[in-house]
């Protein structure tokens, strides 16, 4: 249910007071464990936790325009949400992979003895107490912005580096190197693929001549 309130006070405020109470509680602890050099306001309809472009300019590759988002805050029809987009991101070379935070997310939580309700990295709750909240103040402290910034990259596609690469030199104003480099890896990986697909047809062109004789 997303919000069109323009500041984390009035999206506050247009919670009903039980949702509120329960809202500020976790948003206490992500703001409390978070890396310094992350900020929070309104994306997407929610309480957004994401890295500036201040610090990385390139932004989200699926919007250059939004900030590389990190965490959100959510009150849904029925139940909040506390999404962490580290959870989220694969491993590099299969971005649906569990990765390694993952796995001791999921495990740390097991011990606590608190049922997890949890998407892809959606964690659903009625009230704060639902969730583990130690587990998720060590997660935010674990994933720092150098280590999110190096996991979010590792699972980029070559086109949705040079994309990024683009958007980080308009915004910069600078001549992005980056983006030459994923720009010519991308055409590299395309005129190897025509070639390997050229040989192959002319292989099996002289195997049907030989065939034929």
């Amino acid at each position: 249910m997303q919000s069109k309130a323009t500041s984390v006070a009035d999206y506050l405020k247009e919670l009903a007071p039980e949702r509120r109470t329960e809202i500020e509680k976790v948003r206490a602890v992500v703001l409390k464990h978070m890396d310094p050099a992350l900020a929070e306001g309104m994306t997407y309809g929610m309480i957004g936790y994401f890295v500036p472009h201040s610090t990385y300019p390139a932004g989200y590759h699926c919007d250059p325009r939004q900030p590389l988002p990190y965490a959100g805050l959510a009150s849904q029809k029925q139940y909040m949400s506390l999404y962490l987009m580290p959870q989220y991101c694969g491993r590099p070379g299969d971005a649906n992979a569990e990765n390694d935070d993952l796995k001791w997310f999921k495990a740390a939580w097991a011990k606590t003895g608190k049922k997890l309700d949890m998407g892809k990295c959606c964690i659903r709750f009625q009230k704060a107490d639902d969730l583990a909240l130690d587990v998720i103040a060590e997660s935010l402290r674990r994933t720092t912005v150098k280590k999110w910034i190096a996991q979010y990259e590792s699972v980029l596609t070559p086109a949705q580096k040079a994309k990024a690469a683009k958007a980080a030199a308009a915004r910069t104003g600078e001549p992005a190197k980056a983006t030459k480099q994923a720009t010519k890896k991308v055409a590299t990986k395309a005129v190897t693929k025509k070639v390997t697909k050229k040989a192959a047809k002319k292989t099996t062109k002289n195997t049907n001549k030989k065939a034929a004789k």
